[in-house]
């Protein structure tokens, strides 16, 4: 039996009222947990992305695709391959800033190519862009000082290639499905 291991789906969906809902309660009813779910709209606003991460192997990995291909206003799923991926997660933590510790705080995020966005007299506010364990790694770094508040977005992802999950020519919108959409 293989394992279970974290998988990426990007979708491409109507960007309209209850999609979520619609593709959140296939995951419920199938008693799969999303890890991670980003959404957005796409450069043409009648559709937006999402991007969910969970975990199962191989059978419920093509499984879910499969359910979600079924919705109707799912257009696009594509497992995303991780080496052939961008993924990538903003990350906000607030740290506990101490009398004298302003300097080494920001150096250290600079070091990481972290972004100081607040400054209080007791918290330093950083924003922070990468992948998992970029991230996993800047959190632990910072512990020591005290992390206040962490929030993270979750990953979103594109394929390193030139397919896309739609296109626009003189007839429409193209899906990698085939289907022409105007």
């Amino acid at each position: 039996m293989e394992p279970k291991r974290q998988f990426v789906l990007s979708l491409l969906v109507s960007n309209h009222f209850g999609v979520l809902t619609r593709i959140s309660g296939l995951f419920a009813r199938r008693g799969f947990n999303i890890d991670s779910l980003t959404v957005g709209v796409t450069e043409n606003p009648e559709y937006s992305r999402m991007t969910i991460v969970s975990q199962g192997d191989e059978y419920i990995r093509e499984q879910m695709a499969r359910q979600l291909r079924k919705l109707e206003d799912v257009k696009v799923v594509r497992l995303m391959p991780k080496d052939n991926t961008v993924m990538r997660e903003l990350l906000l933590v607030k740290v506990k800033l101490e009398p004298g510790k302003l300097s080494e705080i920001v150096e250290a995020a600079n070091t990481f190519r972290a972004n100081v966005v607040d400054l209080s007299p007791d918290s330093v506010l950083i924003e922070i862009t990468g992948d998992k364990s970029k991230l996993d790694a800047f959190i632990e770094y910072y512990k020591p000082y005290g992390i206040i508040e962490i929030s993270r977005t979750g990953i979103t992802a594109v394929g390193r290639s030139t397919n896309t999950l739609f296109r626009e020519d003189e007839n429409g919108y193209e899906f990698n499905s085939g289907k022409a959409q105007t």
